[in-house]
């Protein structure tokens, strides 16, 4: 039996039910949307933590106090200070594959600017912490080296700092704000970078000259972290071993000692966190795909009962000259078709799905075309791999006894 005449045959038949078909359809539909859904928003999660770490200078390499055993007990970095403004120095000058390095401390204070105030974090850093951390002046300039020796009362401020003190759309520089009762000169504000990965509003921020923020601000001699940027991505193990065994020979530490700091680097945390995305996008890709079992399970079941109506169909059919392979072509593929009309309408769904979590929902989806050929090729492998026993028991069938079937 040609083909052509195999496809007219299964239309026709699969036409004469078209609710039972829809009903049966419904698994494969909900299963292939959900797959692309899962997928988008874990590829859209997973790019989004890229750009969020790379935002923050994938060359960087941060280097805090701590990680060390007091009483017993391991202390969690930043927990113990042991970093000095000695250390930073020694890394710029010893480290070869350094470019810039920077000491950091930051307190937390009230500012104040005519009669609005706003509570933020204000860092105090060199000149080198704008390209470390790839931060980039709207309007104005960062500080000058001198400013650094002298301890000038300058500062750097974000937008949102800049609106809820200044006003939405107002120009700072050039205006006096109070940090503790401390009058600063804003000279400069920063270009919006919005939040971080883990949801902290990157633009609620105040950076002024190291040198200012411990002589005016602090008493304490130690660094809350010291940031370093390494002279290409490929070389950060390198700077991190480097400042490993530098950092140990400045705090004397024997061989028998921990180490009473820890180095960390943005790909160690995009790592991380692509890790957690992959595993969860992964574990909701198998959830969604169990639909796609599930109508996998009721194209069999409703072949099943296909052949078992139309047994005396096929022992006519059988009788005037169809072979079994034909039998088998027809019922394989009405059951291929019921997988793939469902797997198109799924993806049409899921694009959708995709398009509406990430329009109202405000997560980032990303839709590959990857997902969607993966998707239809599981759709259309449920539909033979479901449909070959019952068209195999209908191919089968004896065509005397189906004859005399009632």
């Amino acid at each position: 039996m040609r083909i052509v005449n195999i496809l007219r045959i299964a239309y026709r038949s699969l036409a004469k039910n078209k609710l039972r078909v829809l009903l049966t359809m419904l698994g494969i539909i909900i299963g292939v949307a959900s797959v692309i859904a899962m997928l988008a928003i874990g590829q859209g999660s997973k790019q989004n933590i890229q750009a969020s770490m790379a935002s923050l200078g994938i060359n960087s390499v941060m280097i805090y106090p701590g990680s060390v055993n007091s009483g017993g007990v391991r202390m969690g970095a930043g927990s113990y200070s042991t970093l000095t403004r000695k250390d930073a120095d020694a890394i710029a000058a010893k480290c070869e594959f350094v470019t810039d390095v920077t000491p950091v401390v930051t307190k937390s204070s009230q500012v104040i600017a005519g009669n609005q105030n706003w509570h933020t974090m204000v860092t105090g850093a060199l000149n080198q912490y704008f390209s470390i951390r790839n931060l980039t002046i709207a309007l104005g300039n960062t500080f000058s080296s001198t400013d650094e020796h002298t301890a000038a009362k300058v500062c750097v401020i974000g937008q949102t700092v800049s609106t809820n003190l200044f006003g939405a759309g107002a120009n700072p520089v050039g205006k006096f704000i109070r940090i503790n009762s401390i009058p600063f000169k804003v000279i400069g504000l920063l270009a919006v970078k919005g939040q971080n990965t883990f949801g902290q509003d990157q633009d609620d921020v105040i950076i002024a000259p190291f040198s200012t923020v411990m002589k005016r601000m602090l008493s304490t001699l130690y660094l809350n972290s010291i940031l370093v940027s390494a002279t290409s991505e490929k070389d950060i193990e390198n700077v991190k071993n480097q400042v490993s065994t530098l950092l140990r020979i400045q705090h004397k530490l024997t061989p028998a000692d921990q180490d009473d700091f820890t180095v960390r680097s943005q790909a160690d945390i995009a790592n991380t966190f692509e890790s957690i995305s992959n595993v969860m996008t992964i574990l909701l890709a198998c959830i969604a795909s169990i639909s796609l079992l599930v109508g996998g399970i009721g194209i069999m079941n409703i072949m099943l009962v296909s052949v078992t109506e139309r047994t005396r169909e096929i022992g006519i059919r059988m009788a005037v000259g169809a072979k079994s392979r034909d039998i088998l072509f027809q019922f394989i593929i009405e059951s291929i078709f019921i997988s793939v009309l469902g797997g198109i309408t799924g993806i049409l769904l899921g694009i959708m799905i995709s398009m509406l979590v990430g329009k109202f929902g405000g997560w980032p989806v990303v839709i590959t075309g990857s997902s969607i050929f993966l998707s239809f090729a599981f759709s259309s492998a449920v539909g033979i791999f479901f449909g070959w026993y019952p068209a195999r028991k209908a191919s089968n069938l004896n065509p005397i006894d189906a004859l005399r079937y009632e």
